[in-house]
């Protein structure tokens, strides 16, 4: 009988350290895997500089930020990003823009460059995303050309929603091709401004 006991309290013990482990945690990254269609049409003459962006203070954190119907959400302390948010999607912008634009994003680096540079300036308004369902960005971007004798200045917004059925893998790749779709819009954007066809902080 004892030896009995102290077997379904081993039993029982080991159910509840199990019971309490840690879920694994599993990482994400908004930055989607080079495209085999890099630099299509011709490379621009200017460089690009990325300046840091600026998200909603309620998802700018490592956890997946859901949403449940009109007003809940839910903060996932198991599905995180690799880093925080506004990097993430700085780094999967910047990562986008040097693709399609075939050029280099300069942030962060020091020293003078001959070229001139497209400053893009991101601010993103909404970055909702429904499990199983869709997800949608709404963002507002502000570019200026530096480095020439005439300035030029364009702000823009634009909103973007897409399917996004399956789990959480699912979701984050609905969330890097709408990060790619506004990476469209403003590479098409930066095209434009470093022509000098925008001038005097125009808008869309």
């Amino acid at each position: 009988m004892f030896r009995f006991s102290q077997a379904a309290i081993l039993l029982v013990t080991t159910l509840i350290l199990g019971a309490c482990a840690s879920a694994p945690i599993h990482y994400h990254t908004l930055v989607a895997p080079p495209s085999e269609a890099a630099f299509p049409g011709q490379r621009v003459p200017f460089l690009i500089e990325v300046l840091p962006v600026g998200v909603p203070e309620q998802l700018d954190r490592p956890q997946l930020v859901v949403r449940h119907g009109d007003n809940g959400v839910s903060v996932l302390e198991t599905e995180r990003w690799a880093s925080m948010l506004d990097d993430e999607i700085r780094q999967a912008l910047s990562a986008a823009l040097t693709q399609q634009l075939g050029t280099k994003d300069i942030a962060g680096l020091t020293g003078s460059v001959r070229a001139p540079v497209v400053r893009v300036k991101l601010q993103v308004r909404r970055f909702d995303a429904w499990l199983g369902t869709k997800v949608h960005l709404s963002a507002d971007w502000s570019l200026s050309v530096v480095g020439k004798a005439k300035e030029g200045g364009l702000t823009c917004g634009a909103q973007f929603s897409l399917s996004a059925p399956g789990g959480y893998v699912e979701l984050v790749q609905a969330q890097q091709q709408a990060i790619s779709l506004l990476a469209e819009r403003i590479a098409a954007d930066a095209r434009k401004i470093s022509t000098l066809e925008v001038v005097n902080a125009n808008e869309c």
